[in-house]
């Protein structure tokens, strides 16, 4: 049963309610995989994600950033042997464009390691997402970008939701017609586990163009 986890940004550490389960869920803690989303600004090396998972004490005998630096044989290599594969924070679109590169996203797809995302990455795990200079981007043109496809639905990750509400909803109206859409904010995550899924924090669905909070499951 395949386990994936799209998280937003956490102001400090995980919660502990969530770290109880995320320890639960990591039973191979062997190698953490990271997949930078700034591949090409060295200094980006995932240190305040895995500082999130070392307070609830998940620790790994092996820690590797995959970056421009990995060449792609060997970056392959680590996803496919990987315990546990952490897409990092950053910029989405340049994540998006490594990930294509680097031809890993049919690699975390297949893998049967437990995957996580946090804001960038947690969006680049969906099936596809929306790019809006409305949510930040430098685009003039709104276009919609294929995600890695973990599972059959749209996230937007760490965003201001709860003054952006009528926004986010008008914004997101034609893509929710499509797929599913989970919107959330900072300290929140969505676990889905096989077929269930799980929501931690202030979570939104989208669906056909109608908006609602979602209740909290762990």
């Amino acid at each position: 049963m395949k386990t994936h986890y799209y998280l937003g940004w956490f102001s400090t550490f995980f919660p502990e309610n969530l770290g109880r389960v995320l320890q639960e869920d990591i039973t191979d803690r062997q190698s953490l995989a990271m997949i930078s989303a700034n591949p090409f600004f060295d200094e980006e090396d995932g240190t305040t994600e895995r500082s999130w998972l070392d307070h609830s004490g998940i620790m790994f005998d092996e820690y590797h950033l995959i970056n421009h630096r990995i060449p792609k044989e060997d970056a392959q290599k680590l996803i496919q042997n990987a315990s546990v594969i952490f897409l990092l924070g950053g910029d989405t679109i340049k994540q998006n464009d490594f990930l294509m590169a680097y031809g890993l996203s049919d690699l975390i797809k297949k893998s049967r390691a437990v995957v996580m995302g946090a804001s960038a990455g947690a969006i680049n795990m969906s099936s596809k997402w929306l790019c809006s200079k409305n949510f930040g981007y430098e685009v003039e043109i709104s276009s919609i970008y294929d995600g890695i496809g973990l599972d059959n639905f749209s996230v937007l990750s760490h965003f201001d939701l709860e003054n952006n509400i009528s926004l986010v909803q008008s914004e997101l109206a034609p893509l929710s017609e499509e797929l599913n859409i989970y919107a959330s904010n900072k300290d929140c995550a969505i676990r889905t586990k096989g077929d269930i899924i799980d929501i931690f924090g202030k979570v939104y669905l989208i669906s056909h163009s109608k908006i609602q909070k979602l209740d909290e499951t762990l």
